[in-house]
């Protein structure tokens, strides 16, 4: 391999000659070999840097046209570009796992992006530090680029994916509306209830993960660019942090503006916290949802088989003619993992010691993976299962006539504990309901079949 000899503050480092990147991101791939290759800095992060980057200098070109002339807005634009679209991923190598501040991701993209100008330029036009990180700090900077990245995963990712959902459920209410079935709690039989009715609660519960999601991003739309390094704006020109946000705004199309204290914008991530809460109660339900599925699925003949669902892949290496759930089982996981990255977010967020929070890269990797894998989750589950669910009518009216809480419709013309009697007898001897109610002589064969309706139970 080739090498260059690049410098910074403590010296010479060798980087590969075909790298765009730095010393400092250099010494940050060579000082912080944990999870190598795996746990990178999201994407999500670097493409939010690449927006960040670029809406500063936009703002320096108006605040400071002295220093960000006209010519390095131009080069500095054009490589920005090219991190915001991807095709510069490979020269960001660093790994979550380095300081809590970010600050070798933000210079990492700083070297980049001058070395980048710099080849577009055709001379040496542009400084990582001083051009590139002209009125920032890595400590507003990477507060942005999560707040950035995190609700472009939000809106433009995980919500999308849930109101797909949404809509598959409002067919199916649709489709099975005349449909009556044994209700279940605590795994036990209950009261009759639509299908129609039961998708409902599904449809009811993302709706209402929907309106959490959106109220999640309101906080998240304050942005830290303009602190600098502790909340006082050291070095960043007057009015350079309201500029960078309408700027922001502007390459993104979200309405981001300054957040009014940048003193808890750099310490505190409670935001974070209260938009992954939205997430894991999303996951949450999604984990009800899929657990509800494979249980009616469950069978073919052995279990509840009240619905069908996509047969999509065998489901045994042993036993032929297997299929298995897994689109469920898949989303199940999916919401475990969830449930452990909000636990990391949350420990990490309370570690905002004095004026910076230094547990960052952690919680932004959690954040995005958390909403990365549960919209993609969901839109495998609408897509190759949900759109599939298709009623076992024979199954449901079978299990509907053959449940013993059906009893509970006598209980005002016998009464609860008559009603108790009877179900108790019809297991028992495994007899019909009706049996066991004539049989007490609690009411005559026809005064039974005069109140017992189980389809207008619901």
């Amino acid at each position: 391999m080739e090498y260059r000899i690049e410098h910074d503050s403590m010296g010479e480092m060798k980087v590969p000659a075909d790298k765009y990147w730095g010393a400092q991101t250099q010494r940050s791939h060579e000082n912080f070999l944990i999870g190598v290759d795996i746990e990178t800095m999201p994407k999500e992060i670097i493409r939010a840097f690449g927006v960040l980057k670029k809406a500063a200098a936009l703002a320096n070109a108006t605040l400071k046209p002295e220093k960000m002339t006209a010519e390095k807005l131009e080069v500095i634009s054009k490589a920005c570009d090219e991190v915001i679209s991807g095709s510069l991923d490979e020269h960001f190598p660093l790994v979550v796992w380095q300081t809590g501040s970010g600050t070798q991701s933000n210079m990492n993209t700083n070297e980049v992006i001058a070395n980048r100008g710099n080849e577009i330029a055709g001379k040496k036009l542009l400084h990582p530090n001083d051009d590139i990180n002209m009125s920032q700090s890595s400590n507003d900077t990477f507060p942005t680029a999560m707040h950035i990245s995190a609700v472009i995963a939000l809106e433009d990712k995980l919500i999308p994916a849930v109101e797909t959902l949404i809509e598959t459920f409002i067919r199916l209410e649709k489709e099975n509306e005349g449909i009556v079935k044994c209700g279940r709690t605590h795994l036990q039989d209950a009261t009759p209830i639509k299908f129609s009715q039961e998708i409902s609660g599904w449809r009811t519960s993302l709706e209402r993960d929907v309106e959490m999601l959106k109220l999640s991003v309101k906080p998240l739309l304050e942005l830290a660019l303009g602190g600098t390094a502790v909340g006082t704006g050291l070095n960043a020109p007057k009015g350079f942090d309201t500029l960078v946000a309408e700027k922001i705004s502007s390459i993104t199309g979200k309405k981001f503006i300054t957040a009014p204290n940048k003193f808890h914008s750099l310490t505190s991530k409670d935001e974070l916290v209260f938009a992954h809460g939205a997430i894991k109660a999303t996951a949450a339900d999604m984990l009800k949802i899929a657990n509800d599925v494979r249980w009616l699925a469950s069978g073919p003949r052995d279990g509840l088989g009240e619905i069908f669902i996509p047969e999509n892949e065998p489901g045994s290496s042993i036993m032929p003619g297997k299929v298995n759930p897994t689109q469920c089982e898949a989303v199940t996981m999916v919401a475990v993992q969830v449930m452990g990255n909000d636990v990391a977010i949350g420990i990490g967020a309370s570690q905002g010691n004095f004026e910076l929070n230094v547990f960052m890269p952690v919680c932004a990797y959690n954040f995005l993976q958390s909403a990365r894998l549960l919209a993609e989750a969901i839109i495998s589950f609408n897509d190759k299962c949900a759109v599939g669910i298709k009623a076992n009518k024979e199954k449901m009216a079978h299990n509907l006539h053959n449940s013993l809480m059906l009893v509970t419709a006598l209980n005002p013309y016998i009464g609860y504990e008559n009603a108790a009697k009877t179900a108790k007898k019809a297991y028992k001897d495994n007899i019909s309901l009706k049996e066991a109610c004539v049989e007490l002589g609690f009411l005559t064969e026809e005064e039974f079949d005069k109140v017992f309706h189980p389809e207008q139970m619901v």
